[in-house]
């Protein structure tokens, strides 16, 4: 019995090093990219029924509309968290910088770009609809700046007048204090007969193996249907594109920090494919057939999203959309902590204060479990050489020599299991606590202490991992055992091997183990001295 426990405790330690590969499922992120803290609130907007129409009055074309005689124009518009520009040749975004985060910590490092000089939001139109990616606009403005702030809203209107009287809008809305901009799709019949056809909006990503910075991170193509997240892996797309229909309620690409997602407003998408297709990523989301009276309009709304993937901004955003904050099996542990670890941030003002006093409350909350378990080791050691006189006088009969332990723990009111069980209710909230500090925002470029400027980020110095190495010696020097010499010595390197193991994990784990090797030398020392029974 002693040895099955023993190899239980071996088998505990060795989890949290073995589960990394098993929980942390090795999935392809675009730029590492902090969070400075910012409000952002829900966009209102009136979500029109499914293939709403409206009447409009039939409009003569006044603005000639060849290629020669539009021009082509770029529309920069910056508010106070973004600066994007948008393209006449298909009324597209072909740039998005963020305001807030640079690609490094330095104050001069370059900002983040989501989308850089490549075609994003591309559209194109189907049957009577029918226009290519690349067609060119009129853009309805003066200037080709729009900046906003604060509360100020304005919006840049693209339009191209056909031939055959068919009038195509897309106009982008936009908020000068907040991340989410609408996009409205306007079909105008100004024929002489009925009109029908479909669009596609595409959400288009370049991609290549170099956005895979590590093997724990999911980068790529996510789609909301239902109430279940799908992700898929962009190398597995160029032989299989994906397709989703019933239930969609977004369609996004996600890297470690940010997210650039459709959100479709209405019921007049009938599905999205997702694809990777000459080095880009699409998720194309194609609208139902609409069939459009003389004088009537078809208006198909979206609400986009470019930025942070901060748990509270995207719950604002809402749409589901804090659904994309997916930290796999562990979610329902890892949200909560999050949120905890937010809070205490906000009156700390630093994120390792903050993973310190996180680390102290769940210690203890766990404290009288590994009270019981450290107990319950040292009842056991006390136990060892009525133990061992058992296992000698029976050691040629296994079943004699189980039933006498057995006795004698009931004897002693000891339970051999004791002091490893309360250890296995700790495993998930490690791991939890471990998805919350590699892929939190909020850890992204947060300073601690000295020498560590990025919690996210491994110990450049290695100092802390050796530190937390030496107080996982001491702590376990100060744990009662019933081994013999040999298990003793292979459990001696188990220090060695996590303190190998840490050198490489975002410092802000490091701290939360140090924190509670320290936590658990304390308890230890304190059963150590409590006089016994």
């Amino acid at each position: 019995m002693e040895n099955k426990n023993t190899v239980i405790a071996l088998m505990l330690m060795l989890a949290v090093w073995f589960g990394f590969s098993f929980f942390m499922t090795p999935t392809p992120s675009v730029n590492n990219v902090a969070l400075e803290t910012s409000t952002i609130h829900e966009v209102e907007v009136d979500q029109p029924a499914s293939l709403e129409f409206t009447p409009s009055v039939p409009v003569e074309s006044v603005i000639p509309m060849s290629p020669e005689s539009i021009g082509f124009r770029e529309i920069v518009v910056e508010n106070d968290l973004f600066k994007a520009v948008f393209s006449s040749r298909g009324a597209s975004l072909i740039s998005f910088v963020t305001k807030e985060f640079r690609q490094k910590s330095a104050f001069d490092a370059p900002l983040v770009t989501l989308v850089d000089n490549t075609p994003n939001l591309v559209s194109s139109g189907m049957e009577d609809f029918g226009f290519s990616e690349d067609l060119l606009f009129y853009v309805d403005a003066s200037t080709d700046q729009l900046e906003l702030a604060g509360d100020e809203q304005g919006r840049i209107r693209f339009f191209h007048q056909r031939a055959d009287g068919l009038r195509i809008e897309k106009i982008y809305s936009f908020y000068g204090n907040r991340y989410p901009f609408q996009l409205e799709f306007i079909f105008s019949n100004n024929s002489s007969q009925v009109v029908k056809g479909r669009h596609c909006l595409g959400l288009v990503t370049p991609w290549s193996k170099e956005h895979k910075p590590d093997s724990f991170t999911f980068v790529g193509p996510v789609t909301l249907v239902g109430e279940d997240i799908q992700k898929d892996d962009p190398e597995d797309l160029i032989t299989e594109s994906r397709h989703y229909s019933d239930g969609l309620k977004w369609s996004a690409f996600e890297s470690k920090y940010f997210i650039q997602a459709v959100i479709p407003l209405s019921a007049s998408i009938d599905k999205v494919h997702v694809d990777h297709v000459s080095g880009n990523v699409r998720n194309i989301l194609e609208s139902k057939v609409a069939e459009v009276p003389v004088g009537q309009s078809y208006r198909q709304e979206f609400l986009l999203y470019f930025g942070p993937r901060d748990i509270h901004i995207l719950k604002d955003v809402n749409y589901d959309l804090v659904k994309a904050i997916d930290f796999g099996f562990f979610t329902p542990i890892s949200k909560p902590l999050l949120y905890v670890l937010k809070f205490f941030h906000s009156f700390l003002g630093n994120y390792g204060f903050a993973i310190i006093l996180l680390t102290v409350i769940i210690k203890l909350l766990f404290w009288p479990l590994t009270h019981k378990s450290y107990a319950s080791m040292k009842d056991m050691q006390k136990l060892q050489p009525e133990m061992q006189k058992i296992r000698a006088k029976f050691k040629n009969d296994r079943e004699r020599q189980n039933r006498e332990l057995m006795e004698l723990y009931k004897k002693h009111r000891v339970n051999p299991l004791g002091g490893c069980l309360p250890m296995l209710v700790q495993i998930p909230v490690f791991f939890a606590l471990y998805k919350v500090l590699m892929d939190a925002i909020e850890l992204r470029q947060a300073p601690f202490l000295l020498w560590i400027s990025d919690l996210s980020l491994k110990d450049p110095y290695y100092v802390t991992p050796l530190i937390m190495g030496a107080t996982m010696f001491i702590q376990q020097k100060l744990t009662p055992s019933t081994m013999d010499p040999t298990q003793a010595r292979i459990f001696m390197l188990m220090p060695v091997i996590f303190t190998f193991l840490f050198l490489n994990f975002p410092s802000g784990l490091v701290l939360y183990w140090l924190v509670n090797n320290l936590l658990t030398i304390l308890q230890q020392y304190i059963i150590h001295k409590k006089p016994a029974a």
